[in-house]
């Protein structure tokens, strides 16, 4: 059976209950009408062109990556047969081209589909962010913008914290929690769309055979319906599928590692791993498995619960010394000193 998060007012959330009761619960909350003062969506809602003129006074005349997809694939951006290639093309093209790219599809439904995706807008828009503020997160991280005409991007995770909000048209994402991972049937991680791997099983028609393991878990669906001016906060690692389904559709995101304590990302570990431990013998890895439970995950606690805090060491409080102390350390590992 579906499910649907929890839904809050926009006006409701300050930044410290956004950090508090959201952020550090780590599953996805919908912010109803979040951004419905952004001039963003005042323009959207005149017209897709009043919208498109709107964007152009930021326009950098930078060139970005395009997807354009034949009426066949009904905006379904996926691989080609056997996972090689893709349905769709790529082009480089200047924004102001794009944009108008978007506008005659729009003006000729049945024809072409056109997806301008992760657009960052510091470098492509510039100014825009200061335009349509969005203080929950602070400092507020670069925004990207996604435009296009109806898509269904495949369900893929992102390895940061995502806020979500609609400017135009409506979005549909389908979620499913990170520990499902194993039923999803995961398409390879080198060879994507757009960056991340995608669940093959997510993207198939409900009676698929190949992916037995998919039926049982279909039905865990998240499901959030969101409107302009709605946003969706997106913990990192949960799989979502997103489809526009209106004619015309946009989007401003933002990512960032809201636990971060310092430069380095969750994921480096997770690839540094798969080298050093994922093809050793079963009965090593799960000896490594206990030692990572007992110093990373902390199932039953603090390692080193039994001793005084003083004692702790490289174990205590990762700032304000220990972070550096450890990553020097590793860095004269991995240099093999």
């Amino acid at each position: 059976m579906t499910r649907s998060p929890q839904e809050i007012a926009g006006c409701e959330v300050t930044p410290d209950r956004f950090r508090r009761e959201i952020v550090e619960a780590c599953r996805p909350v919908i912010l109803r009408r979040l951004v419905e003062d952004w001039p963003l969506v005042r323009a959207a809602d005149d017209s897709p062109r009043a919208l498109v003129a709107y964007l152009s006074t930021f326009d950098a005349a930078r060139q970005i990556e395009v997807f354009f997809g034949d009426p066949a694939i009904a905006g379904k951006y996926y691989y080609g047969e056997d996972l090689k290639g893709f349905n769709f093309d790529r082009r480089a093209m200047r924004f102001r081209d794009a944009m108008q790219a978007v506008l005659d599809a729009i003006d000729h439904p049945g024809g072409k589909s056109v997806y301008v995706g992760s657009v960052p807008c510091r470098e492509c828009l510039p100014g825009l962010a200061a335009a349509n503020p969005l203080p929950l997160v602070a400092p507020e991280p670069p925004p990207r913008i996604w435009l296009g005409t109806a898509a269904n991007v495949s369900s893929h995770y992102d390895t940061f914290d995502n806020l979500a909000c609609v400017f135009a048209g409506r979005r549909r994402f389908t979620l499913y929690a990170p520990e499902l991972i194993g039923r999803l049937y995961m398409g390879p991680i080198d060879h994507t769309m757009a960056g991340p791997p995608v669940s093959l099983a997510a993207s198939s028609a409900p009676d698929d055979v190949r992916f037995p393991l998919f039926r049982g878990v279909r039905d865990e669906a998240w499901v959030c319906e969101l409107e302009p001016g709605d946003a969706l906060y997106l913990p990192k690692l949960w799989w979502h599928q997103v489809e526009s389904t209106a004619p015309f559709n946009g989007l401003v995101n933002y990512w960032w590692d809201a636990s971060a304590a310092g430069p380095d990302a969750p994921y480096t570990s997770l690839l540094l791993a798969m080298i050093t431990i994922a093809e050793r013998p079963a009965a090593e890895r799960q000896a490594w498995k206990a030692f990572f439970d007992h110093f990373v995950f902390r199932t039953r606690g603090h390692p080193l619960a039994h001793l005084p805090p003083e004692q702790h060491g490289l174990l205590g409080p990762l700032k304000p010394d220990n972070y550096t102390k450890i990553r020097a350390r590793i860095i004269q590992l991995l240099l093999g000193r």
